[in-house]
């Protein structure tokens, strides 16, 4: 067994709770430090999270030699610019989703990679996950015929004003923090989407705060999904085809995996092992840093999820279907 691949983590958000406990399950990687925006803030994260280094800056992160890769958990405004830096520190890169809403963006980020040499990876955890890889393969091997349309949905409630998810600045949005998954499924079973059209309502600090979105893609398949703060909990993924149709509950967490195949009036119950989605992810990319394994993300889905990202906003913003 190769030596662990030693990460750190830039940042302190909630969701590295997540990021930490699968690493914890993992022997082909280990946590070395952490960095927050003071000293003083990522000692006590590290004290509580058993991490060896903890650093007061970001950039004290990325001059620490022993380093070899960071996860970015930093709010979405950040992202492209972190990981710009952190690659061109000689780090290989996991940027928590969204890594951006603009093409151009992407590109510039695994242009700076490549030159590098350095892997980047947009954290779409869910993609690692058994019950979505079993779900691509049904549909591809045909158990429910000819695939016609995708169903998607992302939402819960935020009661916080001041969470950075409602934040402009920060690049907040349901889009941006959950409707992305939806659209990162569809694009996976369906291709690349022809035509997007999306529709959104504005709230927080100047953000959409409910979004709903209509995908076309070659073949005359069709996706449509939504996504929101201001909703009950939410969470459902459906494939239908000519014979049948595909149900996850659980699609983006993955905590109760399995898959309904409803087809010829019977339903069937297609068991998956629940596995830690976040410690799948982190292995997948440590195994590709060592040179054992392929990124499951890289350049072509980080791209392709962008460009649909940044159509459905300018559809949204200028009421008009918009081509890619």
């Amino acid at each position: 067994m190769s030596e662990p691949v030693r990460w750190g983590v830039l940042s302190t958000a909630q969701i590295n709770q997540k990021v930490l406990a699968g690493a914890a399950g993992s022997e082909q990687l280990e946590v070395l430090a952490v960095a927050s925006r003071n000293q003083s803030s990522a000692e006590a994260y590290a004290l509580e999270h058993a991490i060896e280094r903890a650093y007061g800056s970001y950039d004290a992160l990325l001059a620490d030699g022993d380093v070899e890769a960071v996860y970015i958990s930093l709010p979405n405004g950040l992202h492209v610019d972190w990981s710009i830096r952190a690659l061109q520190a000689g780090k290989h890169v996991l940027c928590e989703k969204p890594l951006s809403a603009r093409a151009r963006e992407v590109e510039r980020a695994f242009d700076v990679a490549q030159r590098a040499d350095r892997l980047l990876m947009e954290a779409f955890m869910y993609r690692h996950n058994p019950q979505i890889k079993r779900l691509a393969t049904l549909v591809e091997e045909g158990a429910i015929g000819r695939l016609r349309l995708v169903q998607a949905s992302f939402g819960f409630h935020i009661d916080d004003p001041g969470n950075p998810r409602l934040s402009r600045e920060l690049e907040g949005g349901s889009l941006m923090d959950v409707g992305c998954y939806c659209v990162s499924a569809a694009r996976l079973l369906c291709g690349e989407p022809e035509r997007v059209e999306g529709e959104q309502v504005s709230g927080g600090n100047g953000v959409d705060v409910t979004f709903a979105g209509l995908l076309r893609f070659p073949g005359d398949v069709l996706a449509h999904f939504d996504c929101g703060f201001l909703l009950d909990k939410t969470e459902e993924l459906v494939a239908l085809g000519e014979d049948g149709n595909l149900r996850l509950a659980d699609p983006w967490h993955g905590r109760a995996p399995g898959i309904e195949l409803r087809r010829d009036g019977e339903s069937e119950w297609i068991a998956v092992e629940a596995v830690n989605s976040y410690q799948l992810q982190l292995e997948n990319l440590s195994a590709a840093i060592r040179g054992t394994a392929a990124p499951l993300l890289g350049r072509a889905d980080a791209l392709g999820q962008a460009r649909t990202i940044e159509a459905l906003y300018s559809s949204a913003d200028e009421h008009r279907a918009v081509a890619l």
